[in-house]
This record gives structure tokens, C-alpha cells and sequence, in this order.
């Protein structure tokens, strides 16, 4: 079979004016999506257990949230919330101030929570002396602490959930921390 050059060449030339028109379309796609204004929060936990099956001993879990904006755009007043799930037996403690405290305990890197004192399930948490985040930079709660004795089977989660001007609705957590354990009694033995 012969091929005619012209045609040869006419094909190609229409194979490139193709892929021209793709490449054209792929990064009109990539500007509107980096143009979009959308966010880009990603959160997420790191945490350490130390988990005793003694029920006289307190189980540990040491952790940290952390709040990256991987957008093109400042992120402004960031705010978080960490849930304890109902009815669990853990207790939650952290590094934070409150409203009323003294001025010189609200140091630039610290944390305020903005909710009631008394509920002991949500932590409403804003960063103190920090408005926005930048693109690319993260924003820690730091050495959070969760503590539970094992008296008895337990389960529960820790969840996290980041909150913006840009993002009102929430992002939550990829990795919610999921604590859950059997106790066996063991019958006297006769």
C-alpha cells in the first residue's frame, strides 16, 4: 500500500492541531481550578498512645491538630473544633486560655477556647495573635492530652473539624482518632 505524502502530512498536521486544543483546554482547567478561590484546608491529627490494661493505671493519648493550607490564598480567622464523642470516658485537656484570663497568659502562639467551660464534649479553639494562614503554612494545637482508665470496655472517637471565613461549613479531620478496648473480667477462681 502506498501513502500519498500529502495525506501523511495532512494527518499529522490534524494530530497536532488536536493535541494543541487538549493541551489549550487542560491548562484553561488548571487556571480556573487554581483561580477558583476555593480553599484548600487539609487536617488532620498526630498522636501517640499509651494504653495500660491495668484498671487502676490511666491510659494516654497525646496528640496535636494541625491545619495546612495547601491553597493559593490566605485562609482568615481560622478556628477549630475538637469533638469527644458522647458518653465516652475520656477526658480531654490541652494548652489553651480563656476570654477572662490575664493578657500576659495570651501569648502569640497560644490558643483561646471560645466556648463554655463546662462541656466537656466539644473544644472550640482559635489561635491567639494569628488571623490567617498563608498558603502552604500550617498552624498546630500542640501536646493535647486524652486520658481514660480502662475499668471497664470503652470506645469512642476524636474528631476534628477546621473553620474559616472562607470555609463556614467546616473541614473535618482525615484521620479522627478512634480509641476502643475490651476488658475481660476474669472470674474468681475456686
Amino acid at each position: 500500500m502506498k501513502y500519498d505524502t500529502n495525506d501523511v502530512e495532512a494527518k499529522i498536521a490534524k494530530l497536532q492541531q488536536q493535541k494543541k486544543s487538549y493541551l489549550d483546554e487542560i491548562k484553561k482547567l488548571v487556571v480556573e481550578l487554581n483561580n477558583s478561590g476555593k480553599p484548600n484546608i487539609i487536617s488532620y491529627f498526630t498522636y501517640s498512645l499509651d494504653i495500660s490494661h491495668d484498671p487502676t493505671q490511666e491510659s494516654l493519648c497525646l496528640g496535636s491538630y494541625h491545619v495546612m493550607n495547601t491553597g493559593n490564598k490566605s485562609i482568615t480567622n481560622p478556628y477549630l473544633c475538637i469533638k469527644i464523642s458522647n458518653e465516652s470516658p475520656f477526658s480531654f485537656s490541652g494548652k489553651y486560655v480563656y476570654e477572662d484570663f490575664k493578657q500576659s497568659l495570651k501569648g502569640p502562639g497560644g490558643w483561646q477556647r471560645i466556648n463554655e467551660k463546662t462541656n466537656k464534649e466539644e473544644f472550640w479553639l482559635k489561635p491567639l495573635g494569628k488571623s490567617s494562614i498563608e498558603p502552604n503554612e500550617i498552624i498546630t494545637f500542640s501536646n493535647f492530652q486524652i486520658t481514660w482508665t480502662s475499668e471497664k470496655s470503652y470506645g469512642g472517637s476524636i474528631m476534628g473539624f477546621t473553620y474559616s471565613d472562607q470555609t463556614k461549613e467546616g473541614v473535618t479531620a482525615i484521620n479522627p482518632i478512634s480509641l476502643n478496648g475490651t476488658i475481660l473480667k476474669q472470674e474468681d477462681e475456686k
